[in-house]
């Protein structure tokens, strides 16, 4: 028999020593961790966070974590608080961070995978990608995904990642910032690798509650940074978008409930649909995306479904028929379902859905990651077992 099981606390004191005494108390009883996961409120002090919970961790358990746009576990959504995820069972695990995520992205994820690897004693090529997973966190403000995806998978593309960006609750882009915990180490513009190696049940699921329309676009003219859609169809890409809506140009906006957010766009890879999504209308009538853009690209028109019912029923449905007996599930939940939960009044039944989850720890991210492709809008999930 093989399992991987977890325990969750959560603390909103303040004071980092109260904080991690709070938390390690909450644990007293279970089975010593393995791995521990902390997700913290961006305005806390991290490093003193982190010291204090690595003093109190038994010297063999490993930590990792970041700063959040919000705090998951079983009990909701919260803000302003620390959520410790306590995994034990049969699995080891490699950390692997790497760093300078801003100039050479693809050599930072390269390297964090190399150091996860080297610390399991495996070569990336001969990964078992059967009893191996990888939990990415990147610096979710550097706007790299797609890049550190290329070097975390350089030697093995099998291998299945999950994760999501290092967030911030600060709403103002300009100071916007994340920070990641390794061990004891505390960062910025960084990306962290924890590589399981495990024989027990698991599974890397995403669920978004979008549908396809039954039409399609093409991307026709991108900008020499690949983020921009200069045309669609043609046409002036915002013009185009919104004549497909059937809305104005300013209804567009992500967050306003008939535009981007309610209908994004997907890339269509066999039966699965990942979420590309616009974000933000220029004035030259351009779109910014939130990922990579290639002229000729053609994508999927979504349509919004029941954001709470679809997370319910992936809890009470997907997820069990994915894992047998399942015991812990880390959540990566894109801050954009909360922005588009807000704007409709969403955001109580998502919370009240996480009490159908296996036992779970997570947070609000800045963009999402699943298998090789950066995703938006999406719920993200690394989940473990019982055989």
């Amino acid at each position: 028999m093989a399992r991987v099981k977890m325990q969750t606390a959560r603390s909103t004191l303040v004071e980092p020593v109260a904080v991690a005494e709070d938390l390690i108390r909450q644990l007293e009883g279970g089975e010593t961790p393995r791995l521990v996961t902390l997700f913290a409120s961006r305005e806390r002090d991290q490093l003193a966070l982190n010291r204090a919970v690595r003093e109190r961790l038994p010297p063999g358990t490993r930590l990792v974590g970041a700063t959040t746009a919000g705090e998951l576990d079983n009990h909701g959504i919260h803000s302003g608080s620390v959520v410790m995820g306590a995994l034990s069972g049969d699995f080891e695990v490699g950390l692997g961070l790497g760093t300078g995520l801003s100039v050479d992205a693809v050599s930072a994820g390269a390297m964090a995978m190399k150091r996860a690897a080297q610390e399991l004693g495996v070569r990336q090529s001969d990964i078992d990608t059967r009893r191996y997973v990888g939990l990415v966190i990147d610096d979710g403000f550097r706007y790299k995904k797609e890049e550190l995806l290329l070097g975390l998978l350089e030697k093995n593309q099998a291998l299945m990642l999950v994760g999501g960006g290092a967030a911030d609750s600060d709403p103002d882009p300009q100071s916007q910032s994340a920070q990641l915990h390794v061990d004891g180490e505390v960062t910025t513009d960084s990306v962290l690798v924890a590589l399981f190696k495990t024989s027990a049940p698991w599974a890397a699921l995403r669920s978004h509650w979008y549908q396809p329309l039954g039409e399609r676009l093409t991307i026709t003219r991108v900008d020499d940074s690949a983020t921009r859609a200069l045309e669609i169809d043609g046409k002036p890409a915002a013009r185009r978008y919104a004549e497909m809506l059937g809305v104005s140009v300013e209804d567009l906006e992500f967050g306003k409930p008939r535009g981007f957010a309610a209908h994004p766009t997907a890339l269509k890879v066999g039966r699965e649909y990942f979420i590309r999504a616009p974000w933000k209308v220029l004035p030259d009538d351009s779109i910014l995306f939130a990922n990579l853009l290639e002229e000729g690209t053609e994508l999927e028109l979504m349509k919004a479904g029941d954001l709470a019912g679809m997370t319910r029923a992936f809890f009470q449905e997907e997820l069990p028929r994915r894992v047998l007996n399942p015991r812990a599930t880390l959540l990566f939940h894109c801050s954009g379902r909360m922005w588009y939960a807000q704007a409709t009044g969403a955001v109580g039944g998502i919370a009240d859905s996480l009490r159908h989850a296996p036992t779970a720890a997570g947070m609000n991210v800045h963009f999402e990651l699943y298998s090789g492709f950066h995703i938006n809008t999406t719920l993200t999930v690394l989940a473990f077992g019982e055989n």
